[in-house]
């Protein structure tokens, strides 16, 4: 009866899971597809693009969040509205408000490029024809996208802590900046680190920021390697498409292990 009541899911994940994923390294098998993937001058570009959308993107969002988590713990009423509409952007869906940024930042007719032909009566910068000004602007919008949702995680951790222990620092002298050095990091510093190796992870395999903005352009400068595997696809290059997600896994399975391995201990480990 027991397997009986299992096999309903077995099966969804043989079909949903495993089969796409086995079939997808079966497509990748073929050594000649990561020859061509390395002497593709855009593999190597979107390897770089992707490493500091990890190692800088991420963690600048986790500073901020970070810093806004300890604005939001505040109980006051016009707190809670500005917090309803910090939320905003992660809870719209991200076509439409990704879009809107491209719209905004083309040079000829965009609303910023107005406002500072306005104000200074100088051309605006093309935002996304310079390599690194789009990425910038790529990571911006990632970081404006997802930034709610991790400062809300952050904000739980941070009223999960006991206010009696900030009050008796408060009566020992203590300044804001050591109950946060000696009450609030030591609390929320594991829920912080797992939360941006998690945040590494799910970025790696997000797509949107750079493809809606930027589309990979200008001359493919600004791929990442999700959306390299998009260009792939629609250059009916199937292998090449899950060669370039085969080669990320160098990337992915090390944060997973420490993601993992930081899971695992307990509460009083670091």
């Amino acid at each position: 009866m027991g397997l009986l009541m299992i096999a309903p899911y077995v099966l969804v994940f043989l079909l949903f899971v495993l089969y796409p994923v086995l079939y997808g390294f079966w497509l990748a098998r073929h050594p000649d597809s990561y020859l061509r993937l390395w002497q593709d001058p855009v593999f190597g570009n979107a390897v770089i693009n992707s490493a500091l959308f990890l190692l800088v993107v991420v963690n600048i969002k986790f500073v901020l969040a970070l810093f806004l988590s300890g604005f939001f713990v505040h109980e006051r009423w016009w707190i809670r509205i500005v917090a309803v509409l910090f939320i905003l952007p992660w809870a719209v869906p991200s076509i439409p408000t990704i879009l809107s940024f491209r719209f905004m930042l083309n040079p000829e007719w965009g609303v910023i490029n107005s406002v500072y032909f306005r104000l200074t009566g100088l051309d605006g910068p093309n935002w996304l024809n310079d390599r690194w000004i789009a990425f910038a602007m790529a990571g911006m919008v990632h970081i404006w996208k997802s930034l709610p949702f991790w400062t809300l995680i952050l904000v739980t951790g941070r009223l999960a802590i006991s206010k009696d222990l900030y009050e008796a620092a408060a009566v020992d002298g203590a300044t804001r900046r050591q109950q946060f050095a000696h009450i609030t990091w030591p609390s929320i510093r594991t829920l912080y680190i797992t939360c941006t190796l998690l945040s590494m992870i799910w970025t790696l395999g997000d797509f949107n920021s750079v493809y809606l903005l930027t589309g990979g352009g200008p001359s493919d400068l600004t791929h990442v390697l999700a959306t390299l595997g998009i260009r792939y696809l629609r250059l009916d290059q199937v292998d090449m498409a899950m060669a370039t997600i085969v080669a990320a896994m160098p990337l992915v399975l090390p944060l997973v292990f420490f993601m993992m391995k930081r899971l695992s201990r307990g509460p009083h480990d670091d």
